[in-house]
């Protein structure tokens, strides 16, 4: 296609970005790039202009994009970058395989991943943001990841090198991960899968995991270490704030608060990504007044405002 490099996989020019997210909101990226597996992904990034930003795309699970759209070449990793191995106490996991899978899988096998079961999202996208609940966090499993970096070069980082926070990472600039190596402990098969469903019992209970969302909002802001582990002696809850200062079912258009959990931000149905984005800073602005507290926000926003 004109203006881009070629590859063995698919580019789309002008796709909508609201088809790829889970919000459901977000104007057209300049292109959407599907790589037919690693070596059509390392060509391409190796021909593509220098000056041209690549967006690294999983599930789409954690995002808002904005109405006018992106301005970047998304690369979004297929089935070629989702297997998973189980070999000993090590579980390899391609970057576009859900974290569900890859904690049920690696259950069967013996192998405690089972704090991945309720995260959406896939493996690159945990990586990249330290992803964990019920006290366990990637940065106490992960070994290693194996990324593509923006010159198309193969890279092996050892997780130290990314330096897992609360959240955050660090990882080279226009690097994607392409797969992760996890050192998982061993566990017995029934009692992973009973704990798993255990987990989702109780995620059903206090989420609102059949509504529109990209799960928390907005991070506690406080009572996390440098490893991104929670201190519970000291953490404050979002949703906490959000519900002391009135804000939980608070609507600006489409966009609302969720009823059941208040540092849940939902579209209802014809939401744009301005009243997503306005709400959640009206929350921000109203926390901060009642509480001398500015959230931050753990959903990634990207792109341009309508025009």
């Amino acid at each position: 296609m004109a203006g881009y490099p070629s590859l063995r996989g698919s580019l789309i020019e002008g796709k909508a970005m609201a088809d790829l997210t889970w919000l459901r909101v977000g104007g057209p990226a300049d292109a959407v790039v599907l790589p037919a597996d690693e070596a059509d992904l390392c060509a391409f990034l190796a021909a593509l202009d220098p000056a041209v930003p690549v967006f690294p795309l999983g599930a789409g699970s954690n995002l808002i994009v904005r109405d006018g759209g992106l301005r970047a070449v998304v690369v979004r990793l297929g089935r070629a970058f989702a297997g998973v191995e189980v070999q000993g106490d090590r579980v390899i996991a391609g970057a576009a395989a859900l974290d569900a899978r890859v904690a049920q899988l690696a259950a069967a096998a013996g192998r405690d991943l089972t704090f991945l079961r309720t995260i959406p999202g896939t493996i690159g996208g945990a990586v990249r943001m330290n992803a964990g609940c019920y006290g366990s966090y990637v940065t106490d499993v992960l070994e290693e990841v194996r990324v593509v970096t923006r010159q198309g070069k193969v890279e092996v980082l050892p997780a130290a090198a990314l330096d897992l926070r609360y959240r955050q990472s660090h990882l080279p600039e226009g690097a994607i991960v392409v797969s992760a190596v996890f050192r998982a402990c061993e566990g017995d098969p029934a009692a992973l899968q009973q704990r798993m469903e255990d987990q989702l019992a109780r995620r059903d209970a206090s989420q609102p995991v059949k509504d529109r969302t990209a799960g928390s909002t907005f991070r506690n802001p406080a009572g996390f270490s440098s490893t991104g582990r929670a201190d519970d002696t000291h953490e404050l809850k979002a949703w906490k704030l959000i519900q002391d200062a009135g804000m939980q079912g608070a609507r600006i258009g489409g966009a609302q608060m969720s009823e059941k959990h208040a540092n849940f931000l939902t579209n209802t149905g014809g939401a744009t990504a301005t009243d997503l984005e306005s709400l959640g800073e009206e929350v921000r602005n109203r926390v901060f007044q009642t509480a001398g507290i500015w959230l931050e926000w753990e959903i990634m926003r990207v792109g341009e405002p309508a025009a």
